[in-house]
């Protein structure tokens, strides 16, 4: 620590995305980190926005006041508020007297162009929110390259830093003894797709590339949403091709965790998968429409593969992005003077 300084820094957390009893799949990714974060020596208190509540966006209201309070008890180094919008904006001009660092995910920086109109107005506002809290920021985080440049020139730090993943939890197992655990068909080629009600995620294109399977492929779409995070490296393992053919993504975990278990991913050109695709064997960037999409999947029926993707994430492994978080936490923390003053 700076100046001899060994207590354990300690980080007040922001974020509307955190699994619950009543919404146990939200925010696991955060969680994860978090709990990374706590394993790295980091002393952390998450404040959790139930955006999933009827209330909407009136559940922002109060945030600024009990974030002020929060941070009078916990006392802590530095906010970090994990993801962007309103929230964020609401937060950096909370006049704190710690420094905060923001997190862009993706669509708070894309808006979601796919969504209907008043979603995608909705959206608009949460990006102008975004960039007005990224240049309030004492530091940003942005899950891909690709985001990055999508914001405003801003004076603090900003790091390229994708979620991590947890290579414990998903490592590669036998296809057939993941299809018989899930009760599905031991051989044809398994496409999974994330099937979101993110209209960002464009279902209608999974289901229009897997319509166009030729070859007397015997073929099943499986569409994961809603299953409880333990199962889905079981889901993942018992797929034969990961589908991708969202509009808009930073850095989807999905990939990365298909990888990790060293199941082929086909997708279309988002985010940073091109980046975490190169070099893997068995997994193709293909042009965004169906039959780009089939053709690419229709090779993977033919001859069903592994890939070498785990070695490509494992860089990604949770210990290695919480130690990069905290690199930026110490710059952040040991700067003379932040921008949220």
């Amino acid at each position: 620590m700076a100046g001899g300084d060994t207590r354990p820094l300690r980080v007040l957390v922001i974020t509307n995305m955190y699994p619950s009893q009543q919404h146990p799949h939200s925010g696991v990714f955060v969680s994860r980190q978090v709990r990374s974060l706590d394993q790295a020596g980091v002393t952390t208190k998450v404040i959790c926005v139930d955006r999933e509540s009827r209330r909407g966006m009136l559940s922002y209201a109060g945030l600024a006041r009990r974030v002020r309070d929060a941070s009078s008890r916990f006392q802590p180094d530095l906010v970090h508020v994990m993801y962007g919008g309103i929230m964020a904006l609401l937060v950096a001009f909370s006049r704190l007297d710690q420094p905060v660092i923001v997190s862009f995910c993706g669509s708070d920086i894309h808006g979601q162009p796919n969504a209907p109109p008043l979603r995608r107005m909705i959206a608009r506002v949460g990006v102008w929110c975004s960039r007005a809290a990224a240049k309030r920021a004492s530091g940003v985080i942005v899950k891909s390259e690709e985001l990055k440049v999508c914001l405003p020139e801003v004076a603090c730090p900003v790091r390229v830093i994708p979620n991590g993943i947890d290579l414990d939890a998903f490592r590669p197992r036998h296809p057939l003894e993941a299809r018989r655990e899930l009760g599905w068909s031991e051989d044809g080629l398994h496409v999974l797709f994330y099937d979101s009600s993110d209209p960002l995620k464009r279902a209608d294109l999974a289901r229009a590339a897997f319509a166009k399977l030729r070859g007397g492929l015997r073929a099943e779409l499986h569409r994961m949403w809603g299953i409880a995070p333990d199962e889905v490296p079981t889901w993942l393992n018992a797929s034969s091709v990961l589908l991708v053919t969202s509009a808009r993504e930073g850095s989807p975990n999905v990939v990365k965790e298909a990888l990790a278990c060293n199941v082929p991913v086909v997708s279309v050109d988002v985010g940073d998968v091109r980046e975490r695709l190169d070099g893997v064997e068995w997994c193709t960037i293909a042009d965004d429409n169906p039959q780009a999409l089939a053709k690419a999947m229709s090779e993977l029926g033919r001859a069903p593969r592994r890939t070498n993707g785990r070695p490509a994430v494992e860089g990604l492994r949770l210990e290695a992005v919480a130690k990069r978080i905290c690199d930026l936490y110490e710059i952040v923390r040991r700067a003379p003077s932040h921008s949220t003053r």
